[in-house]
């Protein structure tokens, strides 16, 4: 006879009646089949996968996409990768990982009411930026040189670093498209992932400028404020709500105006005073050649790159290629370490937070 243990002595609250029905992965696919747009996107037994597996007794494919990206690797090391100021000292900063937090939190909170699938658009939105190295941007034209096509983080993420995890097709299509730099995503909801990425970042970059004393709060364009607001959950509220508005009102992805003018002049701004302002440019050029420096002695010594590193052993394979893989996984400061300890560089040369 199977005896149970439960956290409390007492009794506690009820979920159900004895043998109270469990709710399994089949009926989840049918309130999705009843309840979700006509253009969302419907998961279906184990998913559509480069290497077919069994379906999940409980969980829908992009339910199970998701907790594969919450508990892998790559979306830990975001933890320690930079999203504007490099291994910034102060804590309440932006990192990589806080960053895809909001964006899986504002595409949620377009996906949920318009219909779409909600679990496809966190998975998509929580991966968004696996590829990115370390450094943020700057990482792209480091590696670029090194790759045959170069090094774009959307698609090295889509295709290199979430590949052993098996995912979805249409969740790797939206990761691999959230750039708007990139194609369309073939799903509204990757759509969605690409929209709330651009809103998320350009709120709360500007947020972390302020805090770090690069920008003044006051310094907001009239542009933007008197169109959606001066705080980060006022502009939050008024992305959201004209892309919702958007979507009922035509059926498509897309955000009214004049919330769509605020958010380019928000971005345009970002650009000018934060992202390429002097000392930010300076940052990226000793990122920059550092993480290059890294991927030349990684290639030529790739007994360095640690078994159990996550990118494969480099036994058989192109040494350059695991190099990037190596070094695109690290983490600021551990990319910063390695720096000095095994390419001699003085820690007073190395790249700074703010």
């Amino acid at each position: 006879m199977t005896s149970f243990a439960f956290a409390v002595s007492r009794e506690g609250a009820q979920v159900g009646p004895p043998s109270h029905r469990l709710l399994g992965r089949q009926d989840r696919e049918q309130a999705e089949g009843d309840l979700l747009a006509p253009g969302a996107t419907r998961a279906e037994g184990a998913g559509n996968r480069s290497r077919p597996e069994e379906p999940d007794a409980y969980r829908t494919c992009f339910e199970r996409d998701l907790d594969r990206i919450h508990h892998s690797r790559p979306f830990r090391r975001l933890a320690g990768k930079c999203q504007v100021f490099v291994a910034p000292a102060d804590d309440h900063l932006r990192t990589r990982l806080t960053h895809a937090i909001e964006v899986s939190h504002v595409a949620v909170g377009i996906a949920r009411p318009a219909g779409l699938n909600v679990a496809l658009t966190a998975a998509a939105a929580t991966a968004h930026d696996c590829g990115h190295g370390p450094g943020g941007h700057t990482s792209e034209p480091a590696f670029s040189p090194f790759l045959e096509g170069g090094y774009h983080h959307a698609v090295y993420g889509a295709d290199v670093v979430l590949a052993p995890l098996n995912l979805c097709v249409e969740t790797l299509d939206a990761v691999r498209n959230h750039s708007w730099n990139r194609p369309p995503s073939s799903t509204p909801e990757g759509e969605v992932v690409s929209w709330a990425d651009r809103i998320a970042y350009v709120c709360h970059d500007f947020e972390d400028a302020v805090r770090a004393g690069v920008v003044g709060a006051h310094e907001l364009p009239a542009a933007v404020g008197e169109v959606v607001g001066q705080t980060r959950s006022a502009q939050l509220n008024a992305f959201i709500s004209a892309m919702l508005l958007t979507i009922a009102r035509t059926g498509r992805v897309g955000m009214a105006e004049p919330e769509a003018e605020a958010l380019a002049a928000f971005r345009a701004f970002n650009f000018e005073r934060i992202y390429l302002r002097p000392a930010s440019v300076a940052q990226a050029g000793r990122v920059e050649a550092l993480l290059r420096a890294l991927v030349e002695w990684f290639a030529a010594h790739p007994h360095g790159i640690e078994n159990g590193s996550g990118v494969g052993s480099p036994e058989g394979d192109d040494p350059v290629a695991a190099a990037v893989r190596h070094v695109s996984g690290m983490t600021d400061r551990y990319a910063f370490r390695m720096a000095v300890e095994v390419l001699g560089w003085n820690p007073a040369d190395l790249p700074r937070g703010v």
